[in-house]
């Protein structure tokens, strides 16, 4: 037992360690606002790119063309989210709030936070392109319905923000990393060693980069100005989509890296775009603002504590 925690310890403390070393700087002044706009831009367009590119160039084509993961990620991509929906709508009193705890309880920092969860966990990242690639489209698209829907309390679809919703995946630097990598799969190109070593350089600074800029982006008094549908949000995001979709997974016979890409898929925090989304399309941004800091600052116990449940059963 004692073995089982400690490899828990292990696989998530560092990279939760890095987050509060990257909330530190910026409340030591050493990271300021300007310097994490632009990081985030160079890891979204830039080193996470590269690193999925990498990594999906890395796969073998039986793994790529996983049909069962990949319609089972998608399952638990969608349908989760309506449930909730139809549930927020009759269990939330201010029903201003039902577009941002929707939002929150189930989009996940899946593209930032994901692929070093399961780097660290696994050691391996065989399905982190394919999570990336079902759950960011995915997520953005379901996430854009639901504000718009849900925007100043009221119910009515914004097709043009849904057409630029599917315009900016289509563009979406992260996704097109993924893209560009699939014909070198199929029709087995090798890369150049030359642009592999750049690309490895490039790749290596996307994990540790992500990490700090999401602690910085942390902000501990945002979860106490709604403190109820905050938490419940977070319970539901950390808690009650793990705790239903890792059995189903069990059942269907997913164990190992999988079953991981699974729990980072369900279990991971609140992606923290989803403030900024939120707030721009008239939902509650103080709301979304605190689903983001609460989730992330709890996930490191949760994380920690479904790898050392599936880690004890021994099913990773």
């Amino acid at each position: 037992m004692l073995q089982h925690f400690l490899f828990s310890l292990n696989a998530t403390l560092p990279v939760f360690a890095i987050m509060l070393l990257g909330w530190l700087l910026r409340r030591w002044g050493l990271l300021d606002q300007e310097f994490c706009r632009v990081s985030q831009r160079f890891v979204f367009t830039a080193a996470l790119p590269a690193m999925l590119f990498r990594q999906i160039t890395s796969m073998d084509l039986s793994q790529l063309l996983d049909g069962k993961f990949l319609l089972f990620a998608a399952i638990v991509n969608t349908v989760p989210p309506m449930i909730i929906w139809v549930l927020a709508h009759k269990l939330l009193p201010d029903k201003r709030e039902v577009g941002a705890f929707v939002q929150g309880s189930f989009r996940g920092n899946i593209a930032l936070l994901g692929p070093v969860l399961i780097q660290n966990i696994c050691g391996v990242d065989n399905y982190t392109p394919l999570i990336v690639l079902i759950g960011v489209p995915l997520s953005n698209l379901i996430s854009v319905a639901v504000l718009s829907l849900e925007a100043d309390g009221g119910s009515h679809m914004d097709r043009k923000a849904l057409g630029k919703a599917a315009g900016n995946i289509v563009k979406n630097p992260i996704i097109l990393g993924i893209l560009l990598g699939l014909p070198f799969v199929f029709f087995s190109i090798p890369i150049p060693a030359v642009c592999d070593k750049a690309l490895s350089l490039l790749a290596n600074m996307a994990s540790p980069m992500a990490l700090l800029l999401i602690g910085a982006d942390f902000r501990m008094e945002a979860f106490l100005q709604k403190k109820n549908s905050t938490l419940l949000a977070t319970a539901v995001k950390l808690l009650a989509l793990p705790a239903v979709t890792l059995p189903v997974a069990v059942a269907l016979g997913f164990r190992n890296d999988a079953l991981v890409g699974l729990l980072i898929l369900s279990g991971t925090p609140a992606a923290t775009a989803s403030f900024i989304m939120a707030k721009a399309m008239g939902n509650d941004g103080v709301l979304a603002n605190g689903i983001v800091a609460c989730s992330t600052l709890l996930s490191a116990f949760t994380v920690t504590g479904w790898v050392f449940v599936l880690r004890s059963l021994g099913l990773i």
